[in-house]
């Protein structure tokens, strides 16, 4: 019988890394707790940003006031959905299916809904990070709750509440095509089908 001394067990394998047990060059500044980490580093004229999220998984924005929490001292700047307009019109081609610049700005800051809870609804720019937080609750948001579906079969429903009102399916069966609109609306983006052989005959 043989038996696998510790010792043995560290010694360094044929290559110079895989197999090794390298000495970790910031253990010791961890350990002592002299590491410096994002959060401790605090530089002249430096902002701290603080994103208001939304409680509700699905909601539209009625109203929001963000005056109270632009006028707090130490605020430098107060964002909404409002301060990104989109100034490009129509589609993005996504290759298998549409999508448009408005949709895709929306997974930032929320427009006119929230579409899951989380979902950032406005920014703020402060001194600190004490003032940034006082100044989110200082934010005004008035919301209209909506049905939830918390199921992928139950948004595919053709009842479903719908989370992109104007979204419309589009329906491909070619490989490389682009597919046609529908005109249907719904929570399905795109439809695509790919078929080989005859299908009836299998």
């Amino acid at each position: 019988m043989t038996t696998t001394t510790q010792r043995e067990h560290d010694r360094p394998g044929p290559y110079r890394v895989l197999g090794t047990r390298p000495i970790r060059h910031d253990g010791l500044d961890k350990v002592t707790g002299v590491a410096k980490y994002g959060a401790d580093i605090q530089l002249p004229g430096m902002l701290h940003g603080m994103m208001l999220r939304s409680p509700h998984a699905h909601a539209r924005i009625r109203s929001i006031n963000t005056s109270k929490a632009a006028a707090l001292p130490g605020v430098r700047a107060v964002a909404t959905a409002a301060d990104f307009p989109i100034m490009a019109r129509g589609g993005i081609d996504f290759a298998q299916l549409q999508g448009n610049a408005r949709m895709i700005a929306e997974n930032v800051l929320a427009h006119t809904k929230v579409l899951y809870k989380g979902h950032a609804v406005a920014a703020v720019a402060a001194t600190d990070r004490h003032i940034a937080a006082e100044a989110l609750k200082l934010i005004e948001v008035d919301y209209e709750i909506l049905p939830t579906v918390l199921t992928l079969h139950d948004a595919m429903q053709p009842e479903a509440p719908l989370l992109h009102e104007e979204m419309t399916t589009r329906f491909r069966v070619e490989r490389f095509a682009r597919g046609d609109d529908t005109g249907v609306k719904s929570n399905i983006a795109g439809h695509i089908q790919h078929k080989l052989g005859d299908v009836e005959a299998g």
